[in-house]
């Protein structure tokens, strides 16, 4: 019954359908079925039953791959039912070109989903949807079973298997197919595995993740190289040279995926800590299998090879304990009674909003200065991922209102300057000479 719908149409024939009355009949059954399929997604959509992340859904609902599967199986049904009381022609170019819809928007889909910040996906679009109508044209005017009977013609051997161009393009479609539902699948347990997951338990999830892609693409490979015809015993001539490959001009890329692994699996760096590389300081937010994104306080990141915090030192704020130290210094003129001044002080940085009172603040007396009495004020906090300019703000206003309220004055050096004016030097008037 499928066959009847979707087999080439006979151009006479068609053309001779339009010029019938019943071809009314299948341009509005043809019509309501995307129309039908717009009013039940978008009732979906609005009920919260799909998420904007999934691929069957998308912000415009016709971009979703939902919009026209449902077309395509109301125009399915609707074919059946009707080829119990007419002969259908316009259904044979109406449901291959709802095929075609949703062959596109489920490539797209997957690779906007995979890929959500690739800028080749706009590109991949536009070749896919060339490909597909092209194909769909040389289907409905008949000539896609010649192109193919002349590909065939076309062979020779590999490894002892014969092989056609016929055979090589539909293993490439079929990877390609494969591809996208390795993909589809990726996608999707990721999303499931890191939604709603706490920091902790954050890298164990992306490391599962990143090995069930990795491993689905390699099945992906295999599969897609049976279906062209290629055994895979032909393959281990190239073994070799892949070795060499990955050993020699591959071996930081490789470096890095193996780094990228060893860190997730160790956990010795999470998404979320706060760490310093190479003075560079941050939030990490990602940990890919080849590189670590690292996110400053003041909005830069920094795309870091895993292979390097592997082997330098790499400085962790939250790796045992997130709580860090941060001091500032102050000076005081000498004479002053710290005995009464250094309660005052601890009371007023302990008030400020994000210091910790265990460990409380401490101050102690650093130094002698040749101005005054410099005091170095510490204190704990435990959200350095907010930043620590902030709050060492926020402490030095509270010890300057301290100060002032208290009568201290801060010693400054001060400096006199001499200047020295000097009478102009006294030069003899010219000579001059009489006319």
């Amino acid at each position: 019954m499928f066959e009847l719908l979707t087999r080439p149409a006979d151009l006479e024939a068609l053309l001779q359908a339009v010029a019938q009355p019943r071809a009314i009949v299948e341009l509005a059954v043809l019509a309501a079925c995307p129309l039908l399929s717009y009013a039940a997604v978008r009732a979906l959509g609005k009920h919260g039953r799909l998420h904007e992340g999934s691929v069957w859904f998308s912000a415009r609902i016709v971009d979703g791959v939902l919009f026209p599967t449902v077309a395509l199986l109301l125009a399915v049904v609707a074919g059946f039912v009707m080829l119990r009381f007419m002969p259908l022609t316009l259904f044979r170019i109406g449901v291959p070109i709802l095929m075609s819809l949703v062959i596109i928007r489920v490539g797209v889909r997957v690779l906007q989903v995979a890929f959500p910040k690739s800028p080749a996906v706009r590109a991949i679009e536009r070749s896919l949807s060339w490909v597909v109508w092209i194909g769909l044209v040389m289907w409905v005017t008949g000539l896609l079973p010649l192109v193919l009977e002349e590909l065939d013609a076309i062979h020779w051997k590999i490894g002892g298997a014969d092989v056609s161009v016929r055979r090589l393009g539909e293993g490439l479609l079929t990877g390609i197919v494969v591809m996208l539902i390795v993909l589809w699948l990726s996608a999707a347990i990721e999303q499931r595995l890191t939604r709603d997951v706490a920091d902790s338990a954050l890298s164990l999830r992306k490391i599962a993740a990143s090995a069930t892609r990795v491993g689905l693409l390699v099945v992906g490979v295999l599969f897609a190289l049976t279906a062209a015809g290629i055994p895979i015993a032909a393959l281990s001539v190239f073994g070799g040279a892949i070795g060499v490959g990955i050993g020699f001009g591959l071996q930081k890329l490789a470096a890095n995926y193996v780094s990228g692994f060893v860190i997730l699996a160790e956990r010795s760096l999470r998404i979320g800590d706060m760490v310093k590389v190479d003075s560079f300081e941050g939030r990490i937010t990602d940990i890919s299998t080849r590189y670590t994104v690292i996110r400053s306080l003041g909005g830069r990141e920094s795309l870091v090879p895993n292979e390097m915090l592997i082997t330098q030192r790499v400085e962790s704020f939250t790796l045992a304990d997130p709580k860090i130290s941060v001091s500032t210094v102050v000076q005081v003129a000498y004479g002053c009674d710290l005995d009464t001044l250094i309660p005052k002080l601890v009371a007023a940085v302990a008030a400020v909003p994000r210091v910790l009172d265990d460990p409380g603040p401490g101050i102690a007396l650093s130094n002698f200065a040749p101005d005054g009495l410099e005091l170095t004020v510490a204190w704990w906090i435990a959200d350095s991922y907010n930043g620590t300019g902030n709050v060492k703000s926020d402490v030095n206003l509270a010890i300057l209102r301290t100060l002032n309220e208290a009568g201290v004055d801060i010693p400054f050096p001060q400096r006199t300057v001499r200047i020295e004016r000097r009478a102009p030097a006294l030069t003899s008037p010219r000579s001059s000479t009489a006319p």
